[in-house]
Order: structure tokens, then sequence, then C-alpha cells
């Protein structure tokens, strides 16, 4: 089968690029994969990031072509004609935002004009964390041309059926992320996290907390630095916030001062490279994931990969892959009472260990190969809901 993989790939950065490489690397085991993505992802006056483009090691340095420019109407049109001219069987697009709807729909419904070419959604979500005007409108011109979905959690497969009637989908859960290496020991990986970043130099005794990944308002990490007054006056810990700003540092910063917490929390505020990853979640003895609102979280994957248990809120699907008092906690979202009463009772539990073997064993069930097949039933009942 001769499949085109359509959203954010290398050389630009990020999680969805990460995710379209791995994409490619187990679909290429059986077909003839090829990827298109952006030759411009965002316009710059709606990039809050610093860069766009991956500046380490690629993880999976995949061939694409960046054809598509976001903001072009003229140019979406161009592409799909090149698309078209591929002779696809199956268009895949990696679909997380309504921005980016009107160049999927434009590029769809073109490629599949009079041909059997079959188009698929892979939806990180359909209804957005930070909801503009016209998103539903611009969301249900895509959907238009798309003949079936993924869904990764069952919180997206509840939106996607209150924006589209009866459609075809596949419940696949997100694999986990295993680009970043493998799991190092704590104590390694604290003494190689000294060499690349001063600030983290964290005692090999020490219990660690990590909040990890762009940080918007939605993410809460107001909420993690409100309970980190009452989780240490419970136990020693330290807070390493790892990622890059995508809203206003230094509000944050004064809530760090303000709530006289400066000497157990450690910024890295800056995009983390590939080659780097590792050691921030292999430090760490526990990830927190207090969002306000969700659908599903890559990181939770970049975290199990590593076999770090989870603490995180009950928002959109993160309940469905944290097994609550197996591999981490589930606590109410903007409750950084219940968050801190959590961390406590885990460090006081000295869970580690437990959690830590209940990850490797959940962790099997977010495999690559079975999303990869689940991609090529659903395509087959596409042609033959096509047929009847």
């Amino acid at each position: 089968m001769r499949i085109v993989l359509v959203g954010t790939a290398y050389p630009l950065r990020g999680g969805i690029a990460h995710y379209v490489g791995l994409l490619w690397k187990y679909l290429s085991r059986r077909h003839d994969v090829s990827i298109v993505t952006f030759s411009r992802q965002y316009p710059k006056l709606l990039f809050p990031g610093k860069s766009q483009e991956e500046s380490g090691d690629a993880g999976i340095a995949v061939e694409s072509v960046q054809w598509i420019d976001s903001i072009n109407p003229f140019n979406w049109i161009r592409t799909g004609v090149r698309v078209r001219a591929l002779r696809a069987d199956l268009i895949v697009f990696k679909f997380w935002m309504p921005f980016f709807a009107p160049s999927y729909g434009t590029i769809a419904a073109i490629a599949r004009w009079r041909r059997k070419t079959r188009t698929m959604f892979i939806c990180d979500n359909v209804i957005p964390h930070e909801k503009r005007p016209g998103d539903k409108w611009l969301t249900q011109f895509a959907f238009r041309f798309i003949d079936s979905y993924v869904v990764q959690s069952r919180a997206v497969e509840r939106d996607l059926r209150l924006w589209k009637k009866d459609p075809l989908l596949r419940y696949l859960p997100h694999p986990v992320y295993e680009i970043f290496g493998e799991e190092i020991t704590r104590d390694e990986a604290r003494r190689r996290l000294r060499t690349v970043d001063a600030a983290m130099d964290l005692a090999n005794d020490e219990r660690v907390l990590l909040f990890f990944g762009y940080v918007r308002d939605y993410k809460g990490l107001d909420v993690i630095l409100d309970a980190m007054p009452s989780i240490l006056a419970r136990t020693n810990v330290r807070l390493l916030v790892v990622g890059e700003f995508y809203n206003n540092e230094q509000q944050y910063r004064d809530q760090v001062t303000r709530l006289g917490i400066g000497d157990a929390v450690v910024f890295h505020s800056d995009y983390v490279p590939n080659e780097e990853v590792g050691l921030y979640f292999s430090a760490a003895d526990l990830l927190t994931l207090p969002y306000k609102s969700a659908t599903q979280s890559g990181i939770i994957q970049i975290a199990y990969n590593f076999h770090r248990p989870v603490i995180a809120t009950d928002v959109g699907g993160l309940g469905e892959v944290i097994v609550h008092g197996r591999t981490g906690a589930i606590v109410p979202p903007e409750a950084p009472e219940a968050l801190a009463d959590a961390v406590v009772e885990f460090f006081a539990e000295d869970r580690f260990d437990d959690a830590r073997a209940a990850v490797i064993e959940e962790k099997k069930k977010y495999s690559w190969e079975y999303m990869a097949e689940g991609i090529e039933q659903l395509y087959q009942e596409s042609i033959e809901k096509t047929r009847s």
C-alpha cells in the first residue's frame, strides 16, 4: 500500500514530529510511506516559542518534503495537486488544532477527488484546549473530506461524536515514545545532568518531581507550584520545571518567590534536545501533570518509556492511561492540596519500585505495531464502507 503521512515532521521539532517519525518507521515495514510536512507551520506572529526546527539529534531523521504553507490558500491547492500526484492509497493527517483544518481539508479534497484514495485523521484533539471563534466551522470543513478517524482517548472519541455524525473511527491508544533512548539509573542520570545543566545539581538521595513540556496555562504549572508549600511542610522534594514557556515565564517565577519555595524549584526554561530528554526523566522519581484541561498527553508516554510513574489530574483521557494506585495517581483538577497529598503519600509509602514495575507491565499495551495494524484495519473498513 502507498501511504502519505501529513503533519509536523523532521526537520521541524516537537512531540508531533516525533510521533510522525515513529509512525513512518513502523508503517514503512510493510508499505511505501512518504511524509509531507510544512514549509511554514506557524507564522512567527502566532508562534510563542523560540524556534520551530529541531536543534539537536533528530531522533528519527526521516525524509520529508516541506510543501505546506499553513497560511497560503494558493499553496494548499498546489500541495493538494502534488499530493494527488503521489497516487496514495491512504493519506493520514495528524490533526491537533483547527488552525490547520483549512489546509488539510483543501489538500484532502483535491487529492481524493475522483480517486480511490482514502483519507484518515489521527485526532490528538477535536475541541482544542484554547478555544477560538470559528473552531467548529473550520474543523467541520476539513471533516467533509475525511473518510475515517483514529482517536487516542475516549475523551476525544466523545468530542468527535459531538461534531461528526456516525464517524468511522477506531480507538488506538497513544503509543510509548521510544526515540529518546533507554532508562539509566537515577544516580547516573543526575551525574550527567550536572554536566549539561549546572542548575540541576541533584543529590543522589533527593526526592525529585518533574514537570516537563511546553508551558501553557492549561497545563497547570501554577497548580503544582501552589501545592509545593504543603508538600514541603511534610517531605523534602525538588521540583524540576523543564520546558519552553509559551506564556509569561515571569509570572511563574514571581509565584515561586511569593510562595517562598525558591530553594525547592529549579527551572530549565528551554526546549530540551532529544538526546537529553532521557536524563530528566531518568533523574526524576515522579512525573506530575497538573493539567486544567486535556484530551491525552504524549508526556505520559515519554514517562512510561523511562518507567516513571505519573500523578495527573482527572481531565480528558489521562485517567485512561494511568492506573490509579499502581502506575501513579489521579487527582481532581485545580486542587493543589489533593495534588500535594498524592505526592506526599507516594514518597511516604516508598512506592517508587512497585510503581516502576507496574509501569513496565502497563506500557506493553502501547505499542507502535498495534497502532500500525489498527490503521491498516481502519483503512480496509473505509473501503468496505464505500462499497456497501
